[in-house]
């Protein structure tokens, strides 16, 4: 049975979903991978379009609420704001868990250059936590 990952944030619109995109490339098809929210706030455009600028499309994705089954038979699960790191629902002690605290770009402010500035930065940091995590799990096996 592949590993399976769940990334979190409180809507499911940004972080999470650059996360699941980018996952998909740099995981690879040894893992189930899935985002969820808190809440469920649509799929943020300027997420959509600084991920098609790298060649990856999440324009199909939907926003959805933390489905608690696949929680359960999570291998890890990744929160990616405070929010969903506090509000998580407890996992049993088989499912690991690591928390990436990073900016929410939905509440960049400024000309769209500046927030698409944020936007990047956010999916060169995942991009950078995905390849070290690829590199570890790779290395525990």
């Amino acid at each position: 049975m592949p590993a399976q990952v769940y990334f979190l944030c409180t809507g499911n619109s940004c972080r999470s979903q650059m996360a699941g995109g980018l996952a998909k490339k740099i995981l690879g098809p040894d893992w189930r991978i899935a985002s969820a929210g808190i809440e469920a706030h649509g799929v943020h455009p300027l997420a959509v379009q600084v991920l098609a600028e790298i060649g990856i499309d999440i324009s199909q994705q939907t926003s959805k609420v933390i489905d608690p089954d696949y929680l359960q038979h999570c291998t890890l699960v990744v929160t990616l704001c405070g929010d969903a790191r506090d509000r998580c629902p407890v996992t049993p002690p088989t499912v690991k868990h690591q928390h990436w605290p990073l900016r929410d770009p939905a509440q960049a402010t400024g000309s769209l250059a500046q927030r698409l500035t944020v936007f990047r930065a956010v999916r060169d940091d995942l991009i950078d936590r995905l390849k070290d995590l690829a590199q570890t799990t790779a290395t525990s096996d």
